[in-house]
């Protein structure tokens, strides 16, 4: 008997701290949104709007996400990689970009607004992960003082 995606708890669940019926936009990069286009072009969605089912059109099992992710990390991630939190569970990578995003300059608010945190719990959660940003913020303030940089 083929299960009713609507009733099961992928469905029930929703976002956290949202009404059910709630959504969220998620912006994403320009390269990650053509693969995206070619793929909905090839395939389609399912008929409550996924993006991917399995052979019966169905929800995508845990067991089937575990067992693509384990044998990709073989094709994506080099040997001393794997054993890293890049090659944990899926969900990890959710840390590993919010991380990267804050190392790279976004300011926390907008990191935050990206991923559906507040400021407050990326600061506590992210704070100490950050890194590689004092000079560049140095710089930013020797600049707005008018100081001499790089003396």
């Amino acid at each position: 008997m083929r299960r009713d995606p609507l009733d099961s708890h992928h469905r029930e669940r929703g976002l956290k701290s949202r009404e059910a019926e709630d959504d969220r936009p998620v912006p994403i990069p320009p390269p990650p949104v053509a693969v995206l286009r070619t793929h909905l072009e090839e395939f389609g969605t399912a008929e409550d709007g996924r993006l991917f089912t399995d052979e019966r059109l169905d929800l995508v099992g845990s067991s089937t996400y575990w067992r693509v992710w384990k044998d990709s990390l073989e094709y994506v991630l080099p040997p001393d990689l794997r054993t890293s939190i890049l090659g944990g569970r899926p969900y990890d990578l959710r840390h590993t970009c919010i991380t990267t995003w804050l190392n790279a300059g976004v300011p926390v608010a907008k990191a935050a607004r990206r991923v559906g945190n507040s400021p407050e719990f990326i600061h506590r959660v992210y704070e100490g992960r950050i890194y590689g940003q004092a000079e560049a913020m140095n710089m930013k303030i020797e600049k707005e003082l008018g100081w001499r940089t790089g003396a």
